[in-house]
């Protein structure tokens, strides 16, 4: 049996993003190996395009539920910056039609700019999330001064919300986090961030509702395990829907159901999650929890981040070498890293779809993958659904590539990109896949690998 009659007796392959064309692995109809011959490796690549599918993907699906149930309010996609910061990245969710959910004071001048370069407006839905330092607080206010009519502050901590109330001119939209309860298992058992269920009612009416020029808009839902079909999540989210009707009664400005964690983004060629069923459960319990409290059914914002730009990146790498370190371990060395490149991998043990882009009508056995730092840790060895990693084998004289597919969230914000990484590995080349109307593929190089002079500057050596 060669590696690609393995690959497709035991995963669902090929798929709609993965296919093998004269033995060779084409992503999105784009042949991979193209871009390695041009640029070379290790690589990083974006395939822009799959940012506004699922962007669209999301807002069809919401559309259909809200159908199917009859639903009366309106659905808003919003993209979490921090899954991934580039301007490619936020200029192709806005085009998509998403709005922007915001955690940090960096993440104001990224606004700034693309307003600037007009890839937004002011009436775009600007959610402002996290625990605020004093520079976030005031760069939001300076937003909401200056005429961002939808710019909204989430309350994180009670004491929030002070200073709003000293600096902004006129009458603002805020909305309050609540603090769930983690997942079994979990190292807490309350999130640090939001404010306590028992808190908030009291909380409004002692201090927001008196308060007239804080007009609160948005209830906030957030859980670290994203969406998911499970007791966990369901408890948790119908015991928020049912403080939104208690809250509800008490404020008639309240519209908004804001839902982070973000949905599952595909990680194994056998992945299967129903997003269809998923999100219309969303909303029929949404719809019947505030039935039975006789309360008007909320608009409903997402905070999508994982899967507006996951399934949009990949990380190609060469074989530089294959040792036999002792009589079964077999090492396929890498010419990259995996502790400053695919941090996931390593820190959270985060699988990723990886298939190689050549050699697939050859011989295949297992295969331990190392990375080029000393850190013990820099390796890959074990796939989503098993514990062995099967690559082709490579004879004397052949070359083989492969790639780590739906990268494109996190990876840079946690691993870093330029500056000082473990060993001094440099950042790789980055490269943009676009596609016109008719399908014409055009690829561009983002950003050269890092060289040396900027590293040696960073450490003084200029």
């Amino acid at each position: 049996m060669n590696y690609r009659d393995f690959i497709e007796q035991t995963t669902n392959f090929p798929t709609k993003e993965f296919r093998v064309i004269d033995n060779e692995l084409y992503f999105h109809d784009v042949r991979v190996l193209d871009v390695v011959e041009k640029y070379g490796t290790p690589l990083k690549m974006s395939y822009l395009p799959k940012i506004s599918e699922n962007i669209k993907k999301a807002g069809i699906l919401f559309e259909l539920a809200f159908k199917k149930n009859a639903y009366p309010g309106s659905y808003i996609y919003c993209y979490c910056t921090k899954s991934s910061h580039f301007k490619f990245v936020l200029e192709s969710a806005l085009k998509a039609g998403a709005h922007i959910e915001t955690s940090s004071s960096f993440d104001i001048p990224l606004i700034r700019r693309l307003y600037e370069n007009e890839s937004l407006s002011k009436e775009i839905y600007i959610i402002c999330n996290g625990f605020k330092q004093a520079l976030y607080k005031q760069y939001i206010i300076e937003l909401i001064n200056e005429g961002f009519s939808n710019c909204i502050p989430v309350l994180d901590n009670m004491n929030e919300v002070h200073a709003y109330e000293s600096g902004c001119n006129e009458a603002y939209p805020i909305g309050i986090r609540v603090a769930v309860d983690e997942p079994p298992g979990f190292a807490f058992y309350t999130s640090r961030l939001g404010i306590r269920y028992s808190d908030i009612l009291n909380y409004y009416q002692n201090h927001l509702k008196p308060n007239t020029r804080s007009i609160l808009k948005i209830l906030h839902f957030f859980v670290s395990t994203g969406i998911h079909d499970t007791l966990y999540f369901w408890q948790e989210f119908n015991k928020f829907v049912e403080l939104y009707c208690e809250l509800r009664k008490e404020c008639d400005s309240l519209t908004i159901l804001d839902l982070g964690g973000g949905l599952p983004i595909k990680t194994s060629l056998n992945f299967e999650f129903d997003y269809e069923g998923i999100i219309s459960q969303l909303v029929r319990t949404i719809k019947d929890i505030c039935s039975s409290n006789h309360v008007p059914a909320p608009d409903i914002f997402t905070e999508f981040g994982s899967f507006t730009v996951g399934e949009s990146g990949a990380i190609l790498y060469s074989i530089l070498e294959n040792k036999l370190q002792n009589d079964k371990e077999i090492w396929y060395m890498i010419d990259g890293s995996f502790i400053t490149q695919l941090p996931d991998s390593w820190s959270q043990n985060r699988k990723f779809i990886l298939l190689p882009l050549n050699l697939w009508k050859g011989e295949y056995h297992r295969v331990n993958l190392g990375g080029l730092t000393c850190d013990s840790m820099d390796y890959y060895n074990t796939d989503i659904y098993a514990q062995d990693i099967y690559l082709p084998k490579i004879k004397t004289g052949e070359s083989m590539i492969i790639g780590f597919f739906h990268t494109g969230a996190y990876q840079e914000s946690l691993g870093g990109y330029g500056g000082i990484q473990h060993c001094l590995i440099p950042s790789p080349k980055h490269v943009l896949i676009s596609k016109d109307a008719k399908g014409t593929i055009a690829m561009e190089l983002f950003r050269d690998q890092e060289g040396p002079d900027t590293m040696l500057d960073i450490l003084g050596y200029h």
